[in-house]
């Protein structure tokens, strides 16, 4: 076998190196240099995401569209689960046409091009321009309780928004699966734990990007303007499609080498319907030896090791599958929490401020609320603090004591925080449906709209969005490093497609559910409450997504079980190499 690269060696035909120092030390920062550049990318692109998604309910819920808060929740995720829904699209292109680095900025293009809807149609003659006149609706005031009939706001607006957010979703998806493993690149020559600790600050740095964002925009956008408020995503954008092109000289690139999507695909026909592949090869023979996804001039890999990454994806999707219900509840911390919060007692950012904190109908409210978006910053300022510590204090002494645990431990301690979270909103909304069928409901104005809410604070939803918080470190971050390190190095980009691609599912079937229980007689079917829930029965929906995600715990524990004995199990040493490294 051939010994190691040198550093600055290039690992095949087309990778391109940067020009390192002769010094000792100048590869290691040249790595670490084209890391922060992948970080700070990283950054300016989740807060441009969160400025998008933070306030999104409230958007669709304003006087602009008059969406409905079930409809409003719907879309929100919908484009959620699309972000991540579609990622493996981008992966699969960078992997057979583009590589990572020419997908990420033709993905940054396409993401300031689609991100500069929002703010045209948050003027009225962008609305217009994009979506035609707006329907008149009766002029009638919101109503908590039942007997009280109001048409269903209809969706304005809907297929250029939801174009719109699907494009934004597809942009966003490509620049994290490619993003995520194009940073891993340049660091992994510095060391067996360089990998783990690039995706603790990659984490970082993420959340680091949503406290900008919901800190300033989403203030903005609740209590100034929508125009204002998503122009900066847009300007986020492109500020960080700048500096990915300014650090192209530090950068490690690669050519596409080829996907092995076909040559799974082939694989499963044959594993699953024999009699099928058989009558296909017949029909087809070239077609059956030749994969069109191997585009590269590169020799392909051996029909032996093509078995030998089938039997590892084989393994590693169940894993990532039992994932699913946990995304269903993380979801919701950017939806039904949003719903929720907007329902609560919302105080002023000034309590000084003349002008109270609860209107009468119909008056106007000069003073700046809080943003319910703010409630964000709970599960990210948790993120933020624990991250470093764990890297820098936990993760060391563990590992010096041997007891740190595996990836897949941490990702079954993050599903528990999981279900804690939803368990607490679900009694949290309990409490609140109290407090309305007892008629004890103020009314308070956020942004143009109305919402009779209790008068529970919102701070009574702090404790679900640190759980959440917590839960994001042991499951989600784990989730990444598991499946950038179990796959091989021909796969990378597709298992990590595939790992967002379930996050997105997770929040797609989510949004089913809310979908279907917002059907006549489901707990979430309240029509006569235009852009109001306190009709609905949401504690019910929460605990339902609580149950699911017990069971698939106990399901997540004993597949990781039997993967980490197969994994370190005596069979595992006669198995062909994956070429991780």
């Amino acid at each position: 076998m051939p010994g190691p690269l040198a550093p600055g060696e290039p690992r095949g035909p087309g990778e391109r190196r940067p020009l390192l120092a002769r010094r000792p030390r100048g590869p290691r920062r040249w790595r670490r240099a084209a890391a922060a550049a992948v970080l700070l990318v990283q950054m300016l692109e989740r807060a441009a995401f969160f400025g998008v998604s933070g306030n999104l309910v409230l958007y669709l819920n304003s006087p602009n569209f008059h969406w409905a808060g079930e409809q409003a929740s719907r879309a929100a995720l919908v484009f959620l689960g699309a972000s991540y829904l579609l990622a493996p699209v981008g992966g699969w292109l960078a992997d057979v046409y583009l590589g990572r680095y020419r997908a990420i900025t033709l993905s940054l293009l396409l993401y300031l091009v689609a991100s500069s809807l929002l703010p045209a149609t948050a003027v009225s003659d962008g609305r217009r321009s994009f979506c035609g006149e707006q329907p008149e609706l009766p002029i009638t005031p919101a109503c908590p309780s039942p007997g009280c009939p109001l048409p269903s706001p209809p969706a304005y607006c809907a297929p250029t928004l939801y174009a719109g957010l699907l494009l934004l979703a597809l942009a966003a998806s490509s620049v994290r699966s490619n993003l995520t493993s194009f940073g891993a690149d340049q660091v992994m020559d510095l060391g067996r734990h360089a990998s783990r600790r690039f995706f603790n600050w990659f984490y970082w740095s993420i959340n680091v990007g949503a406290v900008l964002s919901l800190l300033v925009v989403s203030f903005i956008q609740q209590n100034i303007s929508f125009l204002v408020g998503y122009s900066i995503p847009v300007g986020c954008v492109g500020l960080a499609f700048f500096v990915f092109l300014f650090a192209i000289p530090v950068f490690i690139t690669k050519p596409p080498t080829g996907s092995q999507v076909s040559s799974m695909l082939k694989l499963a026909l044959q594993n699953c319907c024999p009699r099928l592949w058989c009558q296909h090869s017949a029909r087809d023979p070239q077609g059956a030896q030749l994969l069109p996804d191997q585009r590269s001039p590169q020799p392909g890999p051996s029909p032996e090791e093509d078995i030998a990454n089938f039997r590892v994806l084989v393994k590693i999707l169940p894993v990532m599958v039992t994932l699913v219900p946990y995304w269903m509840v993380y979801f919701q911390m950017q939806s039904t929490y949003v719903l929720q919060g907007l329902h609560l007692h919302i105080p002023n950012v000034f309590p000084s401020h003349p002008g109270n904190t609860s209107v009468a109908l119909g008056a106007q409210d000069s003073s700046y609320k809080i943003p319910e978006a703010w409630l964000l910053l709970a599960n990210v300022v948790v993120v933020l603090i624990l991250v470093p510590v764990k890297d820098h204090l936990l993760d060391p002494v563990l590992l010096r004591r041997k007891l740190l645990p595996s990836a897949l431990q941490k990702m079954a301690l993050g599903m528990f925080f999981g279900f804690a979270s939803v368990i607490v909103a679900g009694f949290l909304e309990m409490k609140r449906l109290d407090y309305i069928h007892h008629n004890q409901t103020i009314s308070q104005q956020i942004g143009k709209n109305i919402y009779y809410a209790a008068p529970l604070s919102i701070w009574w939803q702090i404790p679900q969005y640190l759980l959440i918080g917590i839960s994001e470190i042991f499951a989600s971050i784990p989730g990444l490093e598991f499946a950038y390190s179990e796959a091989p190095r021909s796969m990378q980009g597709a298992i990590m497609g595939i790992f967002f691609f379930l996050s997105g599912v997770g929040s797609l079937l989510g949004s089913s559910l809310l979908a279907l229980l917002s059907l006549p007689g489901g707990w979430l079917h309240c029509p006569k409450d235009q852009g109001n829930i306190n009709n609905c029965q949401m504690d019910l929906y929460f605990f339902l997504l609580a149950g699911i995600q017990a069971a698939t715990v106990i399901l997540f524990m004993w597949i990781a079980g039997r993967y980490e004995r197969v994994a370190h199990g005596p069979a595992s040493q006669g198995c062909p190499s994956r070429d991780r490294g």
